[in-house]
C-alpha cells in the first residue's frame, strides 16, 4: 500500500513509519511531508497514493488548507493531539483519526477499518461537512508531543504554566515545575494555543491565565506579572499592552466565576 505521511514533527513521523513497517511490510511510505506548501507541491507532481496519514495542525497552518489548493482522491487517516471531545466531528463524518501518541493497537484498528471501506467514502462532500463542523468552534491544541531523550512526552496544555523563548526555541514549563524544549517559535505556539487561556505578555513569554498570582505596577506604566511559580526573569507587559492584558485577564476571571 503506497502511503504518504503529512506530519511536521520529525520524531512523530519516524515513529509512525516504524509502526507501519511492523504491522505490514507491504506498506510503502513514499514521502514524509512537513508542511502545507510541500504537501501541495508533492501531490501536484506525483500520482495519488493509496493512503494518507495527515496531522491536523502543521507548522504553517491547518492541514485543511491543503484541500483548498488540491484534490486528494484517496482515504485519509487524520492524526491529532486534540482531545476526544473535539473529535466527535470526525466520527459524524465517517473519517477515521488516531489520537497522539499513536500506539500499535489503535493503528492496526484504523488500518482494519480502512480495509473494510472503499476509497469513495472519502470525498469532497465529507471534507466540506467536516470543515463546516470544525469551523463552528475554533479548535486549538489540547496536547503537545515533546521529544525528550528517546521518548515523546505528551504534555496537556492545561498543565502549562508559562512558555518562554531561549535561543529561538520554546521552553515549556508546567505547573509541576518540569521544563521541556520545543523547537518552534513563540509566534507559532500562539497560533496553536487558545487565546482565551494564554496571553503573549511580551517577546519572551506566553502566560497561562491559571498561573497568574497577581500583578505589580512597574515603571513607566508597565505591569510586572507575578506567577504562582518562579520564572527565569521578570515578566513585564508594556504600557501599550496593559489595557489589552487587563481585559483578557478579567474576561477569563469572569468566565471562571460562572
Amino acid at each position: 500500500m503506497k502511503t504518504v505521511i503529512v506530519e511536521d514533527e520529525y520524531i512523530a513521523a519516524q515513529s509512525l513509519q516504524r509502526l507501519l513497517a511492523s504491522i505490514d511490510e507491504e506498506i510503502e511510505v513514499l514521502a514524509t511531508l512537513p508542511s502545507i506548501e510541500e504537501t501541495v507541491e508533492w501531490f501536484s507532481l506525483h500520482p495519488t497514493p493509496e493512503l494518507v496519514f495527515m496531522d491536523i495542525h502543521l507548522a504553517d497552518g491547518s492541514s485543511f488548507a491543503i484541500f483548498e489548493k488540491i484534490e486528494i482522491k484517496c482515504p485519509i487517516i487524520f492524526t491529532t493531539a486534540y482531545d476526544e471531545y473535539s473529535l466527535k466531528a470526525f466520527e459524524v463524518n465517517s473519517i477515521d483519526y488516531l489520537l497522539k501518541p499513536i500506539n500499535k493497537k489503535n493503528l492496526e484498528g484504523a488500518l482494519d477499518k480502512l480495509r473494510n471501506l472503499t476509497a469513495q467514502i472519502y470525498n469532497e462532500d465529507l471534507v466540506s461537512r467536516l470543515l463546516k463542523t470544525l469551523n463552528k468552534k475554533n479548535v486549538y491544541k489540547s496536547h503537545f508531543l515533546i521529544p525528550h531523550k528517546d521518548k515523546l512526552i505528551p504534555v496537556s496544555t492545561d498543565k502549562i504554566a508559562f512558555i518562554y523563548s531561549e535561543f529561538k526555541m520554546a521552553k515549556i514549563t508546567t505547573f509541576d515545575q518540569h521544563t521541556y524544549t520545543l523547537d518552534v517559535s513563540l509566534e507559532e505556539l500562539c497560533r496553536q494555543l487558545d487565546p482565551a487561556l494564554f496571553f503573549r505578555a511580551n517577546r519572551q513569554y506566553i502566560l497561562s491565565h491559571k498561573s497568574i498570582r497577581d500583578m505589580s505596577i512597574w515603571f513607566g506604566g508597565k505591569l510586572s506579572i507575578n506567577l504562582s511559580l518562579s520564572t527565569p526573569e521578570k515578566v513585564i507587559v508594556s504600557r501599550a499592552r496593559v489595557g489589552e492584558f487587563k481585559s483578557w485577564y478579567m474576561l477569563n476571571a469572569q468566565n471562571e466565576a460562572k
